[in-house]
């Protein structure tokens, strides 16, 4: 009985279409959202040894809100951070950043001596050439997976 139900649309085909339905729903859900952000000039300077990677990029808010950017992931690495290089008294320095507004219409510029990404303990063999995955997190529970060029050490 149960096997003819499924061959003719019976409740069993109906329940997967609204999976289906659902499933598809949600995934054009995400990426109508992360259409409103366009990331730009997406770049990891790559450093010897075990140092921290610096990602840079221009994220633009093509959206109606504001959104807030709180953090990043990434498989290549163990940790990766918002930071900032602040210069006080002649005096540079680092800091973690909780998060980061970007207003409607906005870019925000991740760039050497200032908005950055600190990429800590490399977890695979990396070359200038790469690419490598970075995943935005949003404080609306938003992502965005970005592609990031690995580049020398001396590029800007």
């Amino acid at each position: 009985m149960m096997a003819s139900a499924r061959q003719h649309g019976g409740p069993v085909r109906s329940s997967q279409r609204l999976a289906w339905s659902l499933l598809a729903l949600l995934l054009s859900t995400g990426a109508a959202q992360a259409a409103d952000l366009e990331v730009t000039d997406a770049r990891l300077r790559l450093m010897p040894g075990d140092l921290p990677g610096a990602g840079y990029f221009q994220l633009h808010n093509a959206g109606d809100e504001t959104v807030t950017l709180v953090g990043a992931d990434s498989d290549a690495y163990e940790h990766v951070m918002l930071h900032m290089t602040m210069n006080e008294d002649g005096m540079s320095s680092m800091h973690s950043v909780s998060e980061l507004e970007i207003a409607p219409g906005d870019t925000l510029e991740f760039a050497p001596k200032g908005y950055h990404l600190m990429l800590m303990k490399r977890l695979q063999p990396l070359a200038v050439g790469d690419e490598v995955e970075v995943t935005f997190e949003f404080a609306d529970d938003r992502t965005l997976p970005v592609t990031f060029d690995v580049v020398s050490p001396t590029s800007e």
